[in-house]
């Protein structure tokens, strides 16, 4: 069931949803909460790697973390975004969610408009910045300003019973952009194991 914003004023008064900084009480809609972008970003670069290794393969020689490169600006100064580039961002406001209330992000229209995408899922009980990986698909620059209110979250609630908060995550409580943490999954480890033993290779 989605959330309408009676039901979201009420966890908020509640202390069940934490949301700060908010800015504005227009961010909360009928059916949607908007989220700026944060100061914070992690930008891919062209460097001496010849790829992003999503692998445990290469024994670690291109680590992910080399790809990315941290730069940060003020509330209120631009961000060029190029055609085709991948950035992780975080947004503004910290969230911390019911256990019972998950959230689908997706980009506001007028963004959607220039090209920019997001997609994701908040599980219950995060907390945390949100992170936003975003996109550009459009074939010019877009200068983008920090703090503007460019995606919106939409709250659902789901059952009592929900242990999806239980689960270990990897990504929890972050308040700046987190490069992926793909290597630690363990069909990577298994799948490592497998490729080892069809190379025979036994280090």
């Amino acid at each position: 069931m989605t959330l309408s914003k009676e039901q979201i004023l009420r966890l908020i008064k509640d202390r069940e949803l934490c949301i700060s900084p908010l800015l504005e009480e227009s961010q909360i809609g009928d059916l949607t909460i908007d989220f700026r972008l944060g100061t914070d970003f992690l930008v891919t670069i062209h460097g001496s790697n010849p790829f992003i290794d999503a692998s445990l393969n290469n024994d670690d020689k291109f680590p992910i973390k080399s790809s990315f490169q941290e730069t940060r600006r003020k509330f209120g100064e631009t961000f060029l975004f190029h055609p085709n580039q991948t950035v992780l961002a975080s947004s503004l406001e910290y969230i911390k969610l019911p256990k019972n209330v998950y959230a689908e992000l997706s980009m506001r229209s007028s963004y959607l408009r220039l090209g920019l995408t997001v997609s994701a899922i908040v599980q219950p009980g995060y907390c945390g910045c949100i992170s936003i990986e975003l996109t550009n698909v459009n074939k010019v620059p877009l200068n983008l300003t920090v703090g503007a209110a460019m995606l919106q979250a939409r709250l659902f609630s789901v059952t009592k019973d929900s242990n999806y908060f239980f689960k270990k995550r990897k990504y929890m409580c972050q308040v700046r952009p987190v490069i992926s943490a793909v290597a630690v999954d363990g069909d990577f480890r298994n799948l490592h194991k497998i490729w080892k033993k069809n190379n025979h290779i036994t280090s």
